[in-house]
C-alpha cells in the first residue's frame, strides 16, 4: 500500500517521480542506443537495396546483346520491311523478286436461309430451327462439361459417369488447352486418347504431366437432378437451357412436360404444377412449395454438335462443338473463335452467309484443304456443302540468288525477321549494321545509374554526425512539437554510416575496377580511351562522365573492343572485363552488408548490429527490473515515514486533549 502525503502533507508522488529520474538516465542512454543501432541497421538496408540493383544491372550487362544492338534499313520499305535481334550478323540481302505472296486457306458458305428470309445471329437457334432454319435438325440429351484433374498423369482418368453413357462416343478432350484426338478402338498414339464406353475412362497414349487440368465435353441421354424446397419455394432452375423432354416429381407424384403446349415465349405447361421455361430451363410452380418438399426432375435438352478443324503448323487439329438450342449462332461463332480449330469463323448479316479463314497462311496439306469440317451443322445449316475452298499458299521467292518458300509472309533468316508486303520484280536490297546508338543509351545508363550509387554511397560516409542530437526519449518527445520532432530525428539520424569501412572499401575497389586496365585484343584497353573519366571535381568522389563524341567514335572504329572492355569474360584478372569485377565488388560488398545488418527476413541472432540490440534489449530489461525495486524501496520508505509521522499526530492530538482537560 502506497500514502502519498497525508500526513506529512508533501507531494510524495511527484518526489519519486523526480529522485527516479535520476535512477532512469542510465535506461534512457541503453533506449538512446538501441535507436541508434536500428537507424543504422536502416541504413546499412537502404543501401543493400541499392547495391542489388545495380547488381541486377550488371548481370544485365554480362549479356552480349546489350553490345551488339544492330540495326535495319531497306531500300523500298513499301514492298520489304525488316527487323534485327540483337547479335545478328552484319550482313546484306537482296530480295531479287517475290512472286507470291502467303495467303490463308478460306471457305465461303452458300445463303443460309431462303429467299426473303434472313437468320437472326442475336437469338436463339431452337425457334429459328421452327422457320428460317428447318435444316437444323437436333438431337435430345444433355451436354455436359467437366474438369478433372489428371493427378499424376499416368492411369486412366474416371469420368464418373455414374450409369450414362456418352451418346454416339463424341466429345471434346483438351489437357491444359491441348486438343486430342478421342478414339473407341486399339491402342491411342500421341496425341490421342481412348475412351472406354464400358468402364467411361479416358486412357491417354501417353503421360500427361503432373496435376494437368482435363476438359471434357459431351453429351449423356438425360439427367436427373433433385432438390429440396426451400421455405415456400415458387421457382427452380435445372441449369440447362433449351428443354426438350421433363418430368418432375413431386413427393412421389409425376407431372410430365407438354411438348405441345409450347408458347411463343417458350414456356411449356407441367400439368396442374406450373409451366417450364424451355429456353432456360426454369420451372414456375402455380402454388409455392412447402419447405423440405422432396423434388426430383428429369430432363434431355434439344443439342446439336459438329467437328472443325485445320492443318496447322502444329500439324492437323480437330475440335468438336456442342451447343444448345437456346444459344445463338453469335455463340457458336464464338465457340470457334475461342477453340483450337485454327479458322475464325463471320457471318456477313448483308450476304447472309458465313465464312472460315484459317489462322495461319501457308500451305500445311501439300496443296489440298487446309480446313477440315464435318457435320450437318455446317454442310447442311450454313450451307457449306458443295462450296470449295481457296486454298492457303506459301510466299515464294529469291533472296540473294535462292529462290525458295515460305508458309508466312513474316519469316526469319539468321536473326533477321522479314516481311513480305507485296510482289515485285525489281530487286529490295535489306542491310544490317550495327546500331551504336542504342549501344551508347545502354553504356550511359550504365554510367547514370553507377554515378548514382556512389553519390549515394559517398553521401552516408561523409554525412555530418551530430552528437548532440541524441535520439528523443519519451518525456523529450511530450516538450516537443511534431515538427520539431521531426527535425531533431532528422539530425540525429545524419552521419551513423560516416566513414564506415565497409562501405569506404566498396567505393575505392569499386573506383579500381572502372579504371582497371583490360586485354580486349583490340585498341581500347581502358575507359578513358572511349571517353569515359571521371570528373574535375573532386568532391564528386570518382564520378563518370562521358566524352560523348569519342564514345560514339570508338563504338563505330572497334565495337568488339568495347564490348570486350565491359564484358571480357577471361579466366585471368587482366582479360576480365569491368562489369564482371564489378560485379565481384558488388556481391561481396552486399555479403559484408547482410552480415553486419541482415535483410528485412532475417533475426537478430543472424547478423552483427542484431546481436548487439540482443544485448541491449537484455540490458534494458535488467535494468527495467532494478527501476522498479528502487522505485518499490522509495514508497516503501516514503510510507514508513508517513505513517511515523501519523503516529506522531495522534500522540500530539492525544496530548492536548489530556492537557485541554485539566
Amino acid at each position: 500500500m502506497r500514502i502519498g502525503g497525508l500526513a506529512s502533507g508533501m507531494d510524495i508522488d511527484s518526489i519519486v517521480k523526480d529522485m527516479m529520474k535520476v535512477n532512469r538516465m542510465p535506461l534512457d542512454k541503453l533506449k538512446q542506443k538501441k535507436q541508434i543501432l536500428e537507424w543504422q541497421r536502416d541504413d546499412f538496408r537502404a543501401i543493400n537495396t541499392l547495391l542489388l540493383g545495380f547488381r541486377n544491372q550488371l548481370s544485365q550487362l554480362k549479356l552480349s546483346g546489350n553490345y551488339r544492338a544492330r540495326m535495319t534499313s531497306a531500300s523500298d520499305e513499301a514492298k520489304v520491311a525488316a527487323t534485327v535481334a540483337s547479335g545478328a550478323a552484319q550482313a546484306s540481302y537482296s530480295i531479287e523478286s517475290v512472286s507470291q505472296l502467303a495467303k490463308a486457306a478460306y471457305r465461303v458458305g452458300n445463303k443460309i436461309t431462303a429467299a426473303g428470309e434472313k437468320i437472326d445471329p442475336t437469338q436463339n437457334l431452337w425457334g429459328q430451327s421452327q422457320t428460317v432454319l428447318p435444316d437444323l435438325k437436333w438431337s435430345r440429351g444433355v451436354v455436359e462439361t467437366k474438369t478433372i484433374s489428371a493427378g499424376d498423369g499416368s492411369g486412366p482418368i474416371d469420368l464418373q459417369l455414374n450409369g450414362a453413357s456418352v451418346l454416339n462416343n463424341e466429345m471434346s478432350v483438351k489437357v491444359n488447352g491441348k486438343v486430342y484426338e478421342v478414339v473407341t478402338t486399339g491402342v491411342p498414339g500421341e496425341g490421342q486418347v481412348l475412351y472406354d464406353a464400358g468402364a467411361g475412362t479416358l486412357s491417354f497414349g501417353e503421360v500427361l504431366p503432373k496435376g494437368s487440368t482435363v476438359r471434357v465435353e459431351y453429351a449423356i441421354a438425360e439427367k436427373t437432378v433433385s432438390q429440396t424446397a426451400d421455405t415456400e419455394q415458387i421457382n427452380w432452375r435445372l441449369g440447362k437451357g433449351s428443354i426438350a423432354e421433363l418430368t418432375v416429381t413431386i413427393d412421389g407424384t409425376a407431372y410430365t412436360m407438354d411438348p405441345d403446349s409450347v408458347d411463343n415465349a417458350g414456356f411449356a405447361s407441367l400439368g396442374s404444377i406450373g409451366k417450364v421455361n424451355t429456353l432456360t430451363g426454369e420451372i414456375l410452380f402455380n402454388d409455392p412449395l412447402e419447405e423440405g418438399t422432396e423434388i426430383t426432375a428429369t430432363f434431355k435438352q434439344h443439342y446439336s454438335n459438329f467437328s472443325i478443324g485445320s492443318h496447322q503448323s502444329k500439324g492437323k487439329i480437330e475440335e468438336r462443338i456442342f451447343f444448345a438450342g437456346n444459344e445463338s449462332l453469335n455463340n457458336v461463332i464464338r465457340k470457334v473463335n475461342d477453340s483450337s480449330a485454327g479458322v475464325t469463323m463471320f457471318y456477313d448479316s448483308f450476304k447472309d452467309q458465313v465464312t472460315l479463314t484459317r489462322k495461319e497462311t501457308g500451305d500445311f496439306n501439300n496443296g489440298e484443304d487446309g480446313i477440315i469440317l464435318s457435320g450437318s451443322f455446317l454442310m447442311d445449316v450454313l450451307k457449306f456443302s458443295g462450296t470449295a475452298e481457296s486454298r492457303g499458299q506459301n510466299a515464294m521467292f529469291t533472296i540473294n540468288g535462292l529462290t525458295t518458300e515460305r508458309q508466312s509472309n513474316t519469316f526469319e533468316m539468321n536473326g533477321v525477321t522479314f516481311t513480305l508486303k507485296q510482289t515485285f520484280t525489281d530487286p529490295v536490297s535489306v542491310t544490317v549494321s550495327n546500331d551504336s546508338n542504342a549501344v551508347f543509351e545502354t553504356i550511359k545508363e550504365f554510367v547514370n545509374q553507377y554515378n548514382e550509387l556512389i553519390a549515394e554511397i559517398q553521401k552516408k560516409l561523409n554525412e555530418e554526425r551530430h552528437r548532440n542530437y541524441q535520439p528523443l526519449t519519451d518525456e523529450d518527445r511530450e516538450q516537443l512539437t511534431e515538427k520539431q520532432q521531426e527535425k531533431w530525428e532528422e539530425m540525429a539520424k545524419s552521419g551513423l554510416l560516416k566513414g564506415d569501412p565497409i562501405l569506404s572499401g566498396a567505393l575505392s575497389q569499386m573506383r579500381l575496377d572502372m579504371f582497371s586496365s583490360v586485354e580486349t585484343n583490340g585498341i581500347f584497353k581502358q575507359l578513358a580511351a572511349i571517353g569515359i573519366t571521371t570528373t574535375s571535381n573532386y568532391r564528386d568522389g570518382g564520378k563518370l562522365e562521358i566524352n560523348d563524341a569519342k564514345l560514339k567514335e570508338a563504338l563505330e572504329r572497334d565495337p568488339e573492343a568495347v564490348e570486350n572492355l565491359f564484358r571480357g569474360s577471361g579466366t585471368s584478372d587482366a582479360d576480365r572485363g569491368i562489369v564482371h569485377k564489378l560485379y565481384d565488388t558488388v556481391n561481396q560488398t552486399i555479403t559484408k552488408i547482410q552480415e553486419k545488418a541482415g535483410r528485412a527476413t532475417s533475426t537478430n541472432q543472424q547478423f552483427a548490429l542484431g546481436k548487439q540490440l540482443i544485448t541491449v534489449d537484455q540490458n534494458i530489461d535488467r535494468f527495467e527490473k532494478r527501476l522498479k525495486m528502487v522505485e518499490n524501496r522509495l514508497w516503501k520508505q516514503f510510507t514508513a515515514m508517513e505513517k511515523a509521522i501519523q503516529r506522531a499526530n495522534d500522540q500530539a492530538l492525544y496530548l492536548m486533549q489530556q492537557f485541554g482537560g485539566m
